[in-house]
């Protein structure tokens, strides 16, 4: 792992970042220091967080490949982090050539790393956009340039919501952006849970992130079904991760939480 050049006149590299953490997890070398040392304490309480986190990517390729099977060519990546192989528009074009793909994160130096790297990939943009301001984020120049919200769009929130705490009611959020696409729209969703993890290793967990950019808020399987309110879930519902339509990939997998997709109606 090395350490990524910052963006001049910002001190980001002190503060754990939760997008940076989970590159680390993934095995990439876009994190700093502190990430990596954050992360590490991470996996000393939970050793398996890696290979959740491989699981959780192989979910996103799997939804993703199956919404642009059924003809979606749209794709608003929310929380997208680091780009990572096997990113979005990499596999929904293997099925889609013509497919269009936003990419979009709060973070400056997620942002900064992603737009570097996909300056050359006609059909994708990457913005700096919050979920929690999600009109924001939809006016944006760029998001209106590549999507057109009169045909389908598939968003996709893998892995975001739970660092975002009830005090900034992700509900609504997440209902905003459903208003804003038309019937037959995807919402492509996964989310970590603690249920079954015993208290100690959960207030440990937790306690990490208390001190990096973002709170871990884990849910139950019933709170986090709430955000599927206005979508038809397509089978299997909302799952384990490792049981969401598995493939090959899904073999070796390990899940830490719950993965589903719903179609607007």
């Amino acid at each position: 792992m090395t350490d990524q050049p910052a963006p001049t006149g910002t001190d980001v590299t002190a503060q754990p970042n939760v997008a940076r953490m989970y590159d680390y997890f993934l095995g990439g070398n876009h994190n700093f220091a502190a990430d990596r040392a954050a992360a590490q304490r991470v996996l000393e309480i939970f050793p398996e967080t890696g290979v959740a986190a491989q699981t959780n990517r192989h979910f996103l390729r799997r939804a993703v490949r199956y919404a642009a099977e059924q003809g979606v060519r749209q794709f608003l990546d929310i929380g997208a982090g680091l780009p990572t192989q096997g990113t979005v528009h990499e596999v929904v074009r293997a099925v889609a050539p013509d497919a269009r793909v936003v990419y979009a994160d709060y973070d400056e130096v997620a942002v900064a790393y992603a737009q570097r790297l996909l300056t050359d990939t006609p059909g994708t943009a990457v913005v700096q956009g919050d979920l929690r301001q999600p009109e924001d984020l939809l006016a944006h120049p760029d998001v209106r340039g590549l999507l057109d919200l009169d045909r389908p769009v598939a968003v996709l929130l893998l892995a975001v919501l739970h660092f975002v705490p009830d005090e900034d009611d992700p509900s609504a959020a997440i209902a905003r952006l459903r208003d804003a696409t038309v019937p037959g729209s995807y919402l492509v969703l996964s989310h970590l849970t603690l249920d079954g993890i015993p208290p100690e290793l959960a207030e440990r967990g937790q306690a990490v992130y208390r001190n990096s950019s973002a709170p871990l808020v884990p849910r139950t399987h019933a709170e986090t079904s709430r955000f599927f309110n206005g979508y038809d879930l397509v089978e299997p519902g909302l799952v384990e991760t490792t049981q969401w339509r598995p493939d090959a990939e899904s073999a070796v997998a390990q899940s830490h939480g719950y993965a589903g997709v719903g179609i607007r109606r």
